[in-house]
């Protein structure tokens, strides 16, 4: 995949860059594998916003993908390669045996006319989804289950992968895309290679409004704004906050820890991830 760069012919479009969509095929999207995408605004069932600076944007179909790759031992061929409003990764239209079709996320490698399978059997080759006990150290993986049967959680966003580091007992150790060491079931399926449009990560928007298209609304610093809407608010002249970054609702920022101590998935995570990763 390669980024084309705008003529400056605008201020905008100075800055703007756009994946030329080269891995693409021309079919429209599988009509039973989508449904109706309603907007929420960032609200939840009471009316009350609970995700800021969401609202707006292109009207979306919701294509369903098939993140637990369930249909096992069943050979399947790569029909097309869709471009997928709802996610950063390209997702790929398969066939199997039987007449049946799903959409899958597509990795690295993956074009039309592959073929890909599920199961304890499958080869370790770009695509095929297997147990973690069936896959090689080393291996680079997506779409990881932290569940068995409950479908894959982990790395499924554009240019993402993990890594097997070993496996001890019943569980592999896996190093997620934040650096994170993760203690995963070997029965936990998992499917191989990376996950494409590594690109993605280079995209400049350029301008405001293309933020609009997506959805995302505009955000305004707590600095700027008076006492009475954010606690950094206020005082004489341009003033820089005079405490801790903090949300409008006091809770700090910044290196604040969030996650709840005794939370029961802790005594999977083998090592934290970097505090100070480079981007």
């Amino acid at each position: 995949m390669a980024i084309i760069k705008k003529k400056p012919t605008t201020p905008a479009q100075r800055w703007t860059t756009v994946s030329s969509f080269d891995e693409l095929t021309e079919a429209k999207p599988y009509k039973p594998l989508t449904q109706a995408l309603r907007k929420k605004g960032g609200r939840n069932a009471h009316g009350r916003v609970t995700m800021r600076h969401r609202g707006g944007g292109h009207k979306r179909r919701l294509r369903i993908i098939d993140f637990k790759r369930d249909k096992r031992d069943i050979q399947a061929r790569v029909l097309s390669i869709e471009y997928d409003p709802n996610r950063s990764a390209r997702i790929a239209l398969l066939e199997y045996a039987d007449g049946e079709k799903r959409y899958i996320i597509c990795p690295v490698g993956l074009s039309v006319g592959s073929s890909v399978l599920s199961g304890e059997s499958a080869e370790i080759r770009s695509g095929n989804s297997l147990p973690l006990r069936n896959i090689p150290s080393g291996t680079e993986i997506h779409n990881i289950e932290l569940a068995k049967g409950q479908g894959g959680q982990i790395a499924r966003s554009a240019g993402g992968s993990a890594q097997i580091m070993s496996k001890e007992e019943k569980f592999a150790h896996i190093r997620l895309p934040s650096s994170e060491v993760r203690l995963v079931h070997l029965d936990c399926y998992a499917t191989i290679g990376q996950i494409g449009n590594i690109d993605h990560e280079n995209i400049s928007l350029g301008k405001a409004g293309r933020s609009r298209w997506l959805g995302r609304r505009p955000k305004v610093r707590g600095v700027a704004m008076n006492p009475v809407d954010q606690p950094m608010g206020g005082g004489e002249g341009k003033a820089s906050g005079g405490r801790h970054p903090c949300t409008p609702w006091g809770k700090p920022t910044k290196g604040f820890k969030t996650r709840k101590k005794k939370k029961r998935s802790n005594r999977f995570i083998d090592k934290r991830r970097k505090k100070n990763k480079q981007k």
